[in-house]
């Protein structure tokens, strides 16, 4: 659940909303936020819409660097010479 502050000149905007569509506030508060994210989240890159995502699960080190050592060293420790 999310609170959220508003001033009188917004909730006459919704009242006057909830008068005209016949439903309720928090209707009409969900449909806005979902139009709104509809509308600008087409703006965003796939790599921002999902960078709050990204290296969640990682080791925190970029995987790519140095995979070729631990390969190596991998291989030394299974096959020494």
């Amino acid at each position: 659940m999310i609170s959220v502050r508003l001033n009188d000149e917004i909730i006459k905007k919704i009242s006057t909303l909830t008068k005209i569509k016949q439903t309720t506030r928090t209707e009409i508060i969900k449909r806005a936020i979902s139009e709104y994210y509809d509308r600008h989240a087409q703006d965003m890159s796939p790599f921002e819409l999902g960078k709050d995502l990204f290296g969640r699960c990682g080791a925190g080190e970029t995987l790519s660097q140095g995979y070729k050592k631990k390969i190596k060293e991998r291989l030394n420790e299974k096959y020494p010479h």
